[in-house]
């Protein structure tokens, strides 16, 4: 990119913040330590820098132009009144958790640039929401959606069918995110004779994930099928056209393969991976093993989606798991 055109666009982005120049200095500053110091994912460094800029516009429909001085001067009511807002708009009180830990993220970047403190944030309650539990499928059913028989009556060149599969296998026999699956290269493959793969996961952060052999085998299928070429450090996985695959494809197919399975929309391809975890902790594996086969940060998150909260003792990963015997 031509430093014209970067210069261009850091002032468009200036514009879309109300605030004086320094105010605006500081949240484009905090918004590039968000993505390069904390290498959050680009979806909530925009979901952070999005909730801040409404507050600030909310911040000057009331009291003129912010300023930072202005954001050290707020009382608890300016916050309240501002999540009250938020709340008329009908915006649910998940969103408004993520906001408040935006303009609290935002506050401790000013406190450490030397700034000042937002005491008006610590006088501030998240609001509570009620913990989403995912919904994992039945063993059969998550065994059904990885397997290419129920899509061979469909117009689908075997290649893709046998590529979709392979997707498939990796989220439920693995518990990898769509993301993980689709971001292996084909040097990475897991192929047989392979039992672990590198995964690039949320935050940029590795992790080794166990492969099974009948997961290694689905790889194998789709690599000895595709009919072009798949270099060492281009993509594993390639849409029809020979570019990386879209995970929309992947929905699609889930959702394909859902209605011949009449199973209901919540079989998705992120459902996949809840059942991972579901199933194996079913088998007596230990909460905090799989916490770091699914690359969760906090013990919490993992208790989300398997539905427990105490931990069983590990039993071999390939018996535990519904899929180690196929």
């Amino acid at each position: 990119m031509s430093t014209h055109a970067s210069t261009h666009e850091t002032q468009g982005d200036r514009l879309l913040f109300p605030g004086d120049a320094r105010l605006r200095d500081a949240v484009l500053a905090w918004i590039e330590a968000l993505a390069r110091e904390r290498r959050m994912s680009s979806n909530t460094v925009e979901a952070y820098g999005r909730d801040l800029r409404q507050f600030l516009h909310h911040l000057a429909s009331r009291q003129g132009t912010p300023t930072i001085p202005m954001l050290i001067g707020l009382k608890v009511r300016d916050i309240r009144g501002f999540m009250a807002a938020r709340r008329a708009d009908e915006v649910s009180g998940r969103s408004l958790m993520r906001m408040l830990a935006g303009l609290r993220s935002f506050a401790r970047f000013l406190e450490r640039e030397g700034f000042g403190t937002v005491s008006a944030l610590g006088g501030v309650r998240s609001p509570k929401v009620p913990r989403r539990l995912p919904r994992p499928l039945p063993v059969s059913a998550a065994v059904a959606l990885t397997d290419t028989a129920i899509r061979a009556g469909e117009e689908r060149e075997p290649w893709v069918l046998a590529r979709d599969a392979a997707v498939l296998a990796l989220l439920y026999g693995a518990g990898l995110r769509i993301s993980e699956a689709l971001g292996l290269s084909r040097r990475d493959a897991p192929l047989p004779g392979v039992d672990q793969v590198t995964v690039l996961g949320k935050g940029g952060k590795q992790r080794m994930v166990p492969i099974l052999p009948v997961v290694a085998q689905a790889v194998a299928d789709y690599v000895a099928a595709c009919p072009m070429p798949l270099p060492p450090e281009g993509p594993l996985f390639l849409g029809a056209r020979g570019g990386p695959l879209s995970p929309r494809i992947i929905q699609y197919t889930v959702a394909r393969a859902r209605g011949a399975l009449g199973l209901p929309e919540s079989a998705t391809p992120h459902a996949l991976r809840h059942s991972f975890a579901t199933h194996l902790l079913a088998r007596q594996g230990e909460l905090r093993a799989i916490q770091e086969l699914l690359g969760h940060a906090s013990l919490s998150t993992t208790q989300l989606y398997t539905q427990v909260d105490a931990a069983r003792l590990m039993s071999a990963y390939a018996a535990a798991h519904p899929r180690a015997g196929h």
